[in-house]
């Protein structure tokens, strides 16, 4: 079985063709050649490409362009603005292009607070007619994510990053996993996933990170391997360890079978995104 990473980030150096939205976590640039080496480095056989939001917005161009270099390595997965009125036609031209395979919905500052926003009811809806899976950032606010959950079970939902507050660099937080009840929750709705992503960063303890593995398997136990995807979130985890150190825990826990290791890291993810 190959190894799939469930969510990477590319994005080329900052210049006036394509320029930044906002700057990056920690590097001049993260382009699909640097990816494809940097996987290949750690043995991960593919991922998943989340188009960077700090750098691109709302703009998959470039991640797209890096799939259509490595169609073999990559699939795509856009953000999307929820509040646009026009996001029935941004998702299904997004939809339509070779690679794709999920929209991301940010529930960042100033985004609506209502699941039953008009918008936020498009942008699922229109998610669930062409059947992408909607990534979900609600770290910091899984109650509502809960509440969009329950509210659309016609569409699927991936919670980016365990739905936990991850650190962009040390300290580690002081009780990472305080919200871990709010996330397992979340496993009583059929149409709940999982990105056990950026995992590592939650630790308290220097690499290898042994302390994740009691709340990683409480995960495990309550939604299922079969909804369960294994990720490093790299780039954005530089400042917390290397893309060796998110990769090899998993890798080379024995908390875990091989059969296991092999649904968590790559088997889920190519049925959830039909790859």
């Amino acid at each position: 079985m190959p190894i799939i990473d469930v969510q990477v980030h590319a994005f080329d150096r900052d210049h006036p063709a394509r320029p930044w939205a906002g700057p990056s976590h920690g590097l001049l640039s993260a382009t699909g050649h640097e990816m494809v080496a940097a996987m290949d480095s750690v043995g991960v056989d593919a991922a998943i490409l989340v188009s960077s939001f700090s750098a691109y917005r709302f703009d998959p161009s470039y991640a797209l362009e890096v799939y259509n270099a490595w169609p073999d390595r990559f699939r795509v997965v856009t953000p999307v603005d929820a509040t646009d009125p026009a996001i029935d036609d941004v998702v299904a031209r997004f939809a339509a292009a070779q690679g794709a395979r999920g929209i991301r919905v940010i529930l960042r500052e100033g985004m609506p607070t209502d699941p039953a926003d008009p918008g936020l009811n498009r942008a699922f809806a229109v998610a669930a007619r062409h059947a992408l899976p909607v990534n979900l950032l609600c770290w910091g606010r899984l109650d509502l994510g809960e509440a969009i959950v329950r509210r659309y079970p016609d569409t699927v939902f991936v919670i980016d990053h365990l739905g936990l507050l991850q650190p962009a660099k040390p300290p580690p937080l002081a009780e990472p996993w305080a919200d871990l009840p709010k996330l397992l929750a979340l496993a009583a709705y059929p149409n709940a996933r999982v990105k056990i992503s950026g995992a590592c960063t939650l630790s308290r303890e220097p690499y290898p990170y042994d302390d994740i593995w009691d709340p990683v398997s409480r995960i495990i136990d309550a939604f299922g391997l079969d909804r369960c995807m294994w990720g490093t979130d790299w780039t954005r985890a530089i400042g917390m360890l290397t893309y060796e150190q998110g990769v090899a825990p998993f890798r080379q826990t024995t908390r875990l079978s091989d059969s296991d290791k092999a649904q968590l890291m790559g088997g889920t993810l190519q049925k959830v995104y039909k790859w």
